[in-house]
């Protein structure tokens, strides 16, 4: 829509209606009505939204929350079109998110390159302090609360709860022992509540349609609907909104018009870049929590991305630990030694040099990256890294150079 980003276009289509409705409710019911509604985190963790909020306790102050933009999964970008395009939907969002929880503070922490969509919030921000959407007795009532865009400094690792507190607290960005969790003590110590871009915007659609019309899409354990970033060698890349369990399918052929060039698809990444990647006998798997488990992958943040048959995978593969060895925080030290570790054995794949052991090696580096670290950056590596090796262990065995035994030195007395 044009204009899109503007109060006067979010007004005409109902915008800050549903804010106001909600000011007259008890904010215990507007939890209740988020957890029937059975929206769950759309960042990646997938957690319950409302059985979150639930756990902020009502007798401490001050309260925080925050809202994290730090998009830095790769191949994700629905929160930056989001922010870029429908700004005040996001703020709505915080608005009666903030209220559910009772607190007059929020935060909005976006991925420092994400200049147009810093940009678009601050002036959408601007817009409603301009008319008092903002401050202090927001629409008339007793409710006060004020918004702050803080923004990243280019760290992945900060798009982990945690880690983004440190780093809006101004400390480096390094994730934290848990528990307590951000819900007891999270920001300046204090009950803090952290939602992903997309699932606050999702908020005001469920308040003022109610859950069960949520509950109409999707599946009973996945309810809702959910953008799908796809890209990749498809002809249609973009961002199409789809009810979950929608199938890897739809989305690349029907959505994404199909592989490009009339080439045949060889895997499909369908969570980002964290999520192990899938074959084509995987294209009728439904995109919902529970289906991408039981395949061995997640759902993360939803982002699909389509691999034609020219691609070899241990170019995919090298790309990919590469990524997680730049962005380890080094804080762990089976993350910080095993995604190193990692990229420079498929580094030697990538030239020709690599050997049956390699294969073993990598996939023992895996098992002991998972479930040994402070944060999940690790099992974010471990799971694509053991997904390519064992998937496509063809595309390593073509660079594996010729084994030799070399014969022990004659030793001369």
């Amino acid at each position: 829509m044009e204009n899109s980003t503007s109060l006067s276009v979010y007004e005409k289509t109902g915008g800050y209606q549903t804010i106001k409705k909600c000011l007259k409710l008890e904010p215990q019911k507007i939890i209740e009505e988020v957890k029937t509604s059975g929206l769950r985190g759309l960042g990646g963790a997938g957690f319950p939204t409302g059985m979150k909020w639930g756990f902020i306790p009502k007798d401490i102050n001050p309260k925080y929350l925050v809202c994290n933009a730090d998009e830095g999964e790769p191949g994700t970008f629905k929160d930056r079109i989001l922010m870029e395009n429908d700004p005040h939907l996001l703020i709505e969002g915080i608005m009666i998110s903030s209220f559910a929880v009772d607190t007059t503070t929020a935060y909005i922490f976006i991925r420092g390159e994400f200049f147009d969509a810093t940009e678009s919030v601050q002036a959408a921000l601007d817009e409603c302090y301009e008319k008092k959407y903002l401050g202090k007795n927001i629409f008339g009532s007793d409710f006060s609360l004020n918004i702050y865009v803080h923004n990243g400094a280019g760290a992945y690792i900060c798009g982990e709860e945690t880690a983004l507190l440190e780093a809006l607290e101004g400390k480096r960005g390094l994730p934290r022992v848990k528990p307590p969790f951000p819900a007891i003590k999270g920001l300046f110590g204090k009950p803090t509540v952290i939602n992903n871009v997309e699932t606050l915007c999702s908020v005001p659609l469920i308040m003022e349609n109610g859950a069960q019309w949520y509950k109409s899409f999707g599946t009973e354990k996945s309810p809702g609907i959910k953008l799908f970033p796809v890209s990749g060698h498809v002809n249609k890349p973009g961002l199409y909104e789809m009810p979950f369990g929608t199938t890897l399918r739809t989305l690349i052929y029907d959505c994404a018009g199909g592989i490009r060039n009339n080439r045949k698809l060889k895997g499909i990444i369908p969570g980002g870049s964290s999520s192990g990647i899938l074959t084509p006998h995987d294209l009728d798997t439904p995109m919902d929590f529970d289906s991408l488990k039981a395949k061995g992958s997640m759902l993360g943040t939803a982002s699909v991305i389509a691999i034609d048959d020219t691609v070899d995978m241990v170019d995919v593969a090298h790309n990919v630990m590469h990524f997680y060895a730049e962005e380890s925080c080094g804080q762990c030290t089976p993350c910080r030694e095993g995604t190193m570790w990692s990229y420079k054995i498929i580094d030697r794949f990538v030239h020709n040099e690599g050997t049956t052991k390699d294969l073993n090696t990598l996939k023992d580096i895996a098992k002991n990256m998972a479930g040994n670290t402070l944060c999940a950056l690790a099992d974010g590596a471990a799971g694509p890294l053991n997904a390519f090796v064992t998937k496509y262990e063809e595309d390593f065995l073509k660079h594996i150079k010729e084994d030799r035994v070399k014969p022990a030195p004659m030793i001369m007395r």
